[in-house]
């Protein structure tokens, strides 16, 4: 049997009550906490439901084709909402219902001013499409991610017209054309575009890497194998489907440049055999 001395008891004494000393610290450390939390999570609690920080007002920013109004009506922030209890989420959903409307963000401006911060989509083509039987035309803006956004009336002093931000029609007046689509497809704004003549006619245009991209003027895309586009020169190429697009590039700036001033057709569907005409 071990003998225990007594400074050996002594110091297990000492280290038990140090223990025991540490363990109510510990747990009145914790115990300040859980005051503090639940002082601190009615008090917010409180102050989030009181008219602190009411929302007095709403501004925009960002936003060039859609109006301040506009905004603020989709936006419906709830009366008596406070910049500490306002659903900005629910905000920010019913904002980007909008085809218009590409991002946002909800910032709180304290002491009462909500912004709504919104990233527009922009107009990449305005594309005329043939909309019945009847072969009524109707021209629509295209955004960048293959969005419709609006219909853009021919008539811009016809009351639907009127209705329509100017930067509308600047932009579509900048922006491609694509035309010649045939009876079928039904654009509607807030869809995404899924005719396959408009998509090859962007995806030409998206794929090319040159100069020439620079002077197309408008694209002609009565099939999806059959595009063709016009220069600002007034120069028609048929480049067809989107493929081999660098290749047809590089032989259309080669004839362009061989035959400068005197070329008013140029085909290159097949690449490889490419035919052309003087003016």
């Amino acid at each position: 049997m071990r003998s225990v001395s007594v400074s050996e008891v002594r110091n297990a004494s000492r280290y038990s009550k140090a223990r025991k000393g540490s363990s109510r610290k510990v747990m009145g450390v914790f115990v300040t906490i859980a005051v503090l939390l639940g002082v601190f999570g009615i008090g917010g609690f409180a102050l989030s439901n009181s008219g602190a920080f009411a929302v007095e007002q709403v501004t925009v920013s960002g936003a060039d084709h859609l109006s301040g109004d506009e905004l603020t009506e989709l936006a419906a922030v709830p009366a008596g909402s406070t910049l500490l209890n306002v659903d900005a989420n629910g905000i920010a959903t019913r904002l980007a219902a909008n085809p218009w409307v590409k991002s946002v963000s909800v910032d709180r401006v304290f002491p009462n001013t909500l912004n709504l911060n919104i990233t527009e989509r922009s107009i990449s083509a305005v594309v005329a499409v043939t909309v019945d039987s009847s072969n009524t035309v109707e021209r629509w803006a295209l955004s960048s991610d293959g969005m419709w956004l609006t219909k853009i009336p021919d008539d811009r002093n016809s009351a639907e017209g009127k209705a329509l931000p100017d930067s509308v029609y600047n932009d579509a007046e900048n922006a491609l054309e694509i035309t010649d689509i045939p009876y079928g497809s039904t654009p509607e704004a807030g869809s995404y575009c899924n005719n396959s003549n408009v998509e090859n006619a962007l995806g030409v245009i998206d794929g090319m890497t040159t100069e020439l991209a620079g002077q197309v003027k408008s694209v002609a895309a009565a099939s999806s194998d059959s595009t063709t586009l016009t220069l600002q020169n007034g120069i028609e190429i048929a480049f067809g489907d989107s493929k081999d697009i660098r290749d047809k590039e590089r032989v259309c700036l080669q004839l362009m440049k061989e035959h400068e001033g005197k070329i008013s057709y140029i085909n290159v569907r097949v690449v490889n055999k490419p035919v052309w005409r003087s003016v």
